[in-house]
């Protein structure tokens, strides 16, 4: 029996079917005189008092002096503003965003215990509301694109993903959600309940139609999918093996967790007398078209062969200190040449979803390793451009003419950056993270003056908190019972 009945709201329709309002159109716009607009250029290119102009979604001029700018243009007042590409966040669980400070003394596996007998009450309206509210966190911080790992579908799953991908529409984000899965349950040696895998056929078949129907690989993409098998400890390799076949025929990314405990390299090397991304390597599953989160626990061949291979990795670092496990060697695996973005991860093992703010605790974990061991700057090109090229996405992550208009323009202005001049593009991560002042997705405004534009924050919330009462009572009932 379904935890939720869907509740109709006129407004809109169901999770997973209703349209999404009309997209509030920008033909031209100029954002004007910013105290510094951060390209993410392969230069490092950054220009004071810099502006943009932006045409039919796209970036058409960056500088500095009068721009070419065409009849009817909107102007904003870039004073005060630092302009950064659109944040990228490149790992998250959309849906844990309503079971958040849960198992709080918990590493990953004993978290993870705790909850799954809450995340078996996964249906579509769960996923709408907590979508929504990680969706409205993301954009507030000043991210445009984002990921979501969906790996949990009870009783069938019906409805999940649609809802994960209307709600992304409904506030206008990009959307890469990825089709995870589980196959292998405890009473097979996996770590899950086995009333939350799925049959290995069952999620093949429909991850195939998923990317068949949604998936957008044109560079203007707003939603784009990927396949995502959840775990060592909770995936069969015939699965793995088979996820990434379909994957490569289909011509769309690959997504897992790896070597983010010493409790699942324990797991590989008694299971597969392999440590995590040697049987990755294995079983086919490192490339260019792969990006993995976490890889917290690697070894010095571990990343030659992320490094030789081109894989990619998402870097969770609250996510990773907030469940005991580790640090991961981001430093080590930029050195090497290795593509790194940046994820929030979870809500529910990180208990935010401020992307910017993600970037602080990213900056200040690795200096545990010395103080110049990565910059401000080379943490937020993690945050942009790293971001983009782990998802395939090149048309993103930079502030130069001919990429997509994805900006977020965050100021500088209030007491928590006063005497901060000397450098407002590292205050941004050295002092309190803000909300982003405005964002823009494809050239459409998605954030004005700290607001959503497309969608109501305090409904967003109080939906959210109606549905997570409902999830606690449930699940406290379920074990008292």
């Amino acid at each position: 029996m379904p935890l939720y009945r869907l509740r109709q709201d006129p407004r809109r329709g169901p999770p997973g079917r209703g349209a999404p309002a009309p997209r509030p159109r920008v033909s031209a716009l100029l954002i004007d005189r910013c105290e510094a607009v951060v390209t993410m250029d392969e230069a490092g290119t950054e220009i004071p008092g810099g502006s943009l102009l932006v045409q039919d979604g796209v970036i058409t001029w960056v500088g500095t002096g009068p721009p070419p700018v065409p009849p009817e243009t909107e102007r904003v007042d870039g004073r005060g503003l630092v302009a950064l590409p659109g944040l990228v966040n490149t790992h998250h669980h959309l849906y844990q965003a309503l079971t958040r400070v849960r198992a709080q003394e918990q590493g990953l596996f004993g978290w993870l215990r705790t909850l799954y007998p809450v995340w078996a009450g996964v249906d579509a309206e769960w996923t709408w509301a907590a979508a929504r509210v990680a969706l409205a966190e993301l954009a507030l911080s000043g991210c445009s694109t984002t990921t979501d790992h969906h790996y949990v579908f009870p009783r069938g799953g019906g409805g999940i993903l649609e809802a994960a991908i209307a709600a992304a529409a409904s506030l206008g984000l990009r959307f890469h959600p990825c089709r995870g899965s589980m196959d292998l349950g405890a009473s097979r040696g996996g770590l899950p309940p086995d009333e939350l895998v799925e049959d290995a056929d069952t999620v093949l078949h429909h991850t195939e139609e998923v990317i068949r129907r949604h998936h957008d690989p044109s560079p203007t993409a707003m939603l784009r999918i990927a396949v995502a098998p959840c775990s060592p400890f909770s995936v069969t390799p015939r699965l793995m093996r088979e996820a990434a076949e379909l994957a490569r025929r289909l011509g769309v990314r690959l997504h897992t967790h790896i070597a983010e405990t010493r409790d699942e390299e324990a797991y590989c090397l008694e299971t597969f007398r392999q440590r995590p991304v040697e049987l990755l390597e294995e079983m086919g599953w490192l490339g260019p078209d792969v990006w993995l989160a976490h890889c917290v626990h690697l070894d010095g061949g571990d990343i030659q062969r992320l490094a030789r291979t081109q894989t990619a990795v998402a870097w969770c670092p609250t996510s990773n200190l907030r469940l005991g496990s580790g640090i991961a060697p981001a430093p080590a695996l930029l050195r090497a040449g290795v593509t790194v973005g940046l994820a929030v991860d979870g809500s529910a093992s990180n208990d935010s979803g401020h992307l910017l703010a993600e970037a602080r605790v990213g900056l200040l974990a690795s200096r545990v390793h010395g103080a110049a061991t990565l910059g401000a700057r080379e943490v937020l090109r993690a945050a942009t451009r790293g971001g983009a090229l782990c998802l395939g996405r090149p048309e993103l992550g930079s502030l130069v003419p001919g990429q997509q208009a994805d900006v977020a323009l965050f100021s500088v202005e209030g007491v928590e950056f006063a005497g901060a001049q000397a450098d407002p593009v590292a205050a941004l991560l050295f002092c309190t993270p803000r909300r982003v002042r405005h964002l823009l997705v494809a050239g459409q405004w998605v954030v004005r003056d700290g607001r959503l534009v497309r969608a109501d924050e305090e409904e967003i919330a109080v939906e959210g908190r109606r549905v997570a009462r409902e999830i606690l009572s449930w699940s406290e009932r379920a074990v008292v019972g």
